[in-house]
């Protein structure tokens, strides 16, 4: 819910203040990390906006597409990190479910095995980490996931959200498209990737 609000927020503040830079490429790339490190987060939202905001000609397109790379890479990176300095230990730490998460733990070692590729393509970072993928595997699919995503999002965001402003105006209700069409790109993704991790893990 607090993703879905903040999405609304930032489309909101960009379509308003469309004379503005709206947001910018600090933004993008602080988002984007925060997304890719942990839980999926702001940078969908971020980088759907800036896109938007670069197709007004408030901000480039390139590079807002590089930041939101350098950023998903890096956050990939920590959240990789993070997973298997701690994740796996605090998940087969003794406790309430201990087997039923051994064995899921397990699972998720024979699926990051034989799939790996996929497997980070699927799952947030920290669950690569947990599942201790070779960084030989893991840095690249990491890095050309992370530029797929912002070539996607970001030139999506370009060539669409404009187009989409203009035929809503027509009919009053330009926002609200834009709102509507930012939050179903958004929580599909998220969607995605949560229905992923919990699968994966």
């Amino acid at each position: 819910m607090a993703l879905r609000l903040s999405t609304v927020a930032v489309v909101l503040h960009l379509h308003v203040h469309v004379r503005g830079p709206g947001i910018d490429y600090v933004g993008v790339l602080l988002a984007s990390g925060a997304s890719w490190a942990g839980p999926p987060g702001p940078g969908e939202a971020a980088l759907i906006a800036a896109g938007i905001a670069a197709a007004h000609h408030h901000l480039g397109i390139g590079p807002i597409v590089a930041v939101a790379w350098v950023g998903a890479t890096v956050g990939g990176m920590l959240g990789w990190i993070v997973g298997m300095r701690g994740g796996r230990s605090l998940v087969t730490a003794p406790g309430p479910l201990r087997h039923a998460r051994l064995a899921l733990t397990a699972r998720g070692d024979r699926f990051y095995a034989r799939y790996g590729v996929v497997a980070v393509l699927l799952t947030p970072s920290w669950v690569a980490g947990i599942h201790n993928m070779h960084w030989s595997r893991y840095v690249p699919v990491n890095a050309v996931s992370a530029l797929v995503w912002a070539l996607g999002i970001g030139f999506a965001a370009y060539w669409i959200g404009p187009s989409i402003t203009a035929i809503a105006a027509d009919v009053g209700v330009g926002k609200w498209l834009i709102v509507g069409a930012a939050v179903a790109i958004v929580a599909a993704i998220v969607l995605l990737r949560r229905r992923a991790s919990h699968g994966g893990a």
